[in-house]
């Protein structure tokens, strides 16, 4: 493609994303394609001879869009907030069009230095203390990685540098909470733990560790003589965004000697609010924490943020450094190679910087108090709704319901909550994810989508309220 029909193509490309944008509300949230319809639509093999793109743009129209559900609808209630704002989404495409990749400082000096500072303005923005230092990451399932990685060589003295953990001799044990997102006892198992070392603690009335609970476990694998390594605090779990009590929490993991990880992953957005701030009440005590600008913040995903205090432990963890990429300058420099686990690195600092700089904090912050204020409302009306149940404490905008009419229960309850949640998102008019809290199915009404205001929160009510009465 020459840069001339870039251009034409390019301006075309950015009517059609405009169009989208501003007509998603008319569109079903949840794809309504069948299994295998898309593949079945497209060709077996590549062309061998080049296309016009218009015929691109009408595949897209034909068979991608309506493929897709749409995070970005003002109906959308599933999973967390995943928000593009559409600066961001400029700057996403500012850091494909530039094509620089990081492999080193000298290999693209501007995307490092950015990463700094975008880093370092969000550390301000979350009230985070200067002894954190950050880097670009681009999901939590992997920074939560890296830190069971890092936790593992702490409690190892560095086992990799010799046989690894075969050399080592002892169980090592990681702690968390069974609320906490599947990632994280995925990490736990790719860092090397195993399944049987991992240890889901006894949780309170609002789904948070106990800390006792904890200390009796550590207890109890230090008399087997295992070795405790890892305490992964989750604040704004996925199920019902409770909030594990981070300071009780640091104070153990310092007397045993543990690193402590906090997967802040869709919460930390909220720490731009000073009000929110208690949810990690202690953070100052973590090892490493881990955040996602690309949920409710509105950054394009992948962006996640990766905090640490000792980012000199990191590198011996994670640094390698072939003759092929040193350089004279690396004495003077970061290199961010060595923070994580690829080589090469994208320039995603440009879509966090450019939605800071064209939305401003102020104007992330109010958006974030309406959705705030949203879950509130929803959580009142339900509340007093007969029938209606809210679960779990609404910490920030998700909301746990359950219609329970009278006389069921058991599997027949789950049933009825399943079913009309299916009847809800074959509408076309809302997207919810239903999961399980205390044995038994749930609605999770995650508010936050960019558009969403209070209309669509009144508006999801109605429909939820009809759709149990079609059961």
């Amino acid at each position: 493609m020459s840069p001339e029909d870039f251009r034409r193509h390019g301006h075309e490309l950015i009517d059609r994303i405009a169009d989208y944008r501003a007509g998603l509300a008319e569109r079903p949230v949840m794809s309504q394609v069948k299994p295998g319809a898309i593949r079945a639509a497209l060709p077996k093999s590549a062309p061998e001879q080049p296309e016009p793109f218009e015929a691109v743009f009408a595949d897209l129209d034909a068979l991608i869009l309506p493929g897709l559900s749409h995070f970005n609808h003002p109906g959308f209630f599933g999973y967390f907030p995943a928000n593009s704002e559409l600066s961001s989404v400029l700057g996403d495409y500012l850091s494909t069009g530039l094509g620089a990749l990081g492999l080193s400082w000298q290999a693209a000096p501007a995307l490092t230095e950015l990463e700094e500072v975008v880093a370092d303005w969000t550390r301000q923005l979350l009230g985070l203390p200067e002894s954190f230092s950050g880097v670009i990451q681009d999901t939590a399932s992997n920074s939560t990685l890296i830190a069971l990685i890092c936790a593992r060589e702490k409690a190892t003295d560095f086992s990799l540098a010799r046989g690894g953990l075969a050399g080592f001799g002892k169980p090592l044990i990681v702690y968390g909470s069974a609320h906490a997102n599947s990632s994280v006892d995925k990490a736990a198992l790719l860092a090397g733990y195993g399944r049987d070392n991992l240890r889901h603690v006894e949780t309170d009335a609002a789904y948070a560790i106990k800390p006792e609970a904890l200390e009796s476990a550590i207890r109890a694998d230090l008399d087997a003589g295992a070795k405790p390594a890892a305490i992964v605090a989750t604040v704004g779990t996925t199920d019902v965004t409770a909030a594990d009590p981070v300071g009780a929490l640091a104070k153990i993991a310092k007397a045993y000697g543990l690193w402590l990880h906090v997967d802040a992953a869709m919460a930390g957005s909220a720490m731009i609010l000073p009000e929110c701030r208690g949810m990690w009440a202690g953070i100052e005590g973590a090892d490493s924490l881990v955040f996602n600008p690309h949920k409710w913040l509105g950054a394009a995903f992948d962006c996640s943020l990766y905090y640490v205090r000792d980012p000199q432990h990191l590198m011996r963890v994670m640094g390698m450094n072939p003759s092929y990429l040193q350089t004279k300058v690396d004495g003077e420099v970061t290199t961010y190679r060595d923070w994580g686990l690829t080589l090469g690195r994208r320039f995603r600092a440009l879509k966090l910087w450019c939605l800071l700089r064209a939305e401003g904090a102020e104007a992330l912050r109010a958006r974030l108090r309406r959705d705030l204020d949203n879950a509130q409302w929803l959580a009142a009306e339900a509340g007093r709704t007969p029938g209606w149940r809210v679960l779990a404490p609404v910490n920030l905008q998700t909301v746990c319901l359950r219609h329970e009419p009278q006389g069921l229960e058991g599997e027949a309850l789950d049933r009825h909550t399943l079913d009309w949640a299916d009847r809800l998102n074959g509408s076309g008019c809302a997207y919810v994810t239903p999961g399980v809290l205390d044995g038994r199915w749930m609605v999770r009404v995650s508010i936050g989508a960019l558009a969403t205001e209070r209309a669509d929160v009144e508006a999801f009510w109605r429909r939820a309220r009809e759709a149990v009465t079609r059961t």
